[in-house]
């Protein structure tokens, strides 16, 4: 399935694999000591769009769950909208483990209420390299692989990601079909 059948609809969407999203706080040593990568203190959800039913019942309760998590973390939370229309919840937290627990209360909450096929991607931004560093997890696949955007246009670091990749294949689950790293340069992280 490729990113216009995810964008379009046009098959079912797997379940969400939410629970491997949790290897990146094992990861955060190799990030830190090996990598010279820190957490930039931002994270993020993406998700599809609700329809506007949908939106309106679900609108209440996800608030509250945004407030919850928000209050059991500490994290700083927003929800914004891309320039392609998809929904965000932006997770600001100093600490790398806050972000990820705060993104995985927010996706076991959007699924809880009957919306887990529209999560898509958590994405978190770190620092220390050349350029920004941004290690994306596809709910669908359950599998990680890093963005690196060079800040020109839409061109990204080829070479950086799959260094990135040979690095941390053995700490997280990465996505060995290259054709799904999806660069994701609209991201308001």
């Amino acid at each position: 399935m490729g990113l216009r059948d995810v964008l379009f609809g046009r098959k079912k969407l797997a379940a969400p694999a939410r629970e491997r999203l949790f290897a990146l706080t094992t990861a955060a040593v190799t990030l830190d000591v090996e990598l010279g990568l820190k957490t930039a203190g931002v994270g993020g959800i993406c998700f599809k769009p609700l329809s506007a039913g949908d939106f309106v019942r679900a609108e209440s309760d996800i608030e509250q769950l945004l407030d919850s998590v928000a209050a059991d973390s500490g994290s700083k939370l927003e929800r914004r909208d891309d320039t392609f229309g998809y929904s965000w919840v932006i997770v600001r937290d100093a600490d790398l483990e806050d972000q990820v627990t705060a993104v995985h209360a927010v996706a076991q909450g959007l699924e809880e209420q009957g919306f887990g096929e529209q999560l898509l991607a958590a994405v978190f931004k770190f620092d220390g390299g050349k350029n920004p560093v941004y290690l994306v997890y596809g709910y669908k696949r359950g599998a990680f692989w890093p963005f690196v955007p060079t800040g020109k246009d839409q061109e990204r670091d080829n070479a950086e990601e799959l260094e990135l990749k040979a690095k941390l294949e053995g700490e997280l689950p990465i996505e060995q079909d290259l054709s799904r790293w999806f660069g994701l340069f609209d991201a308001p992280l």
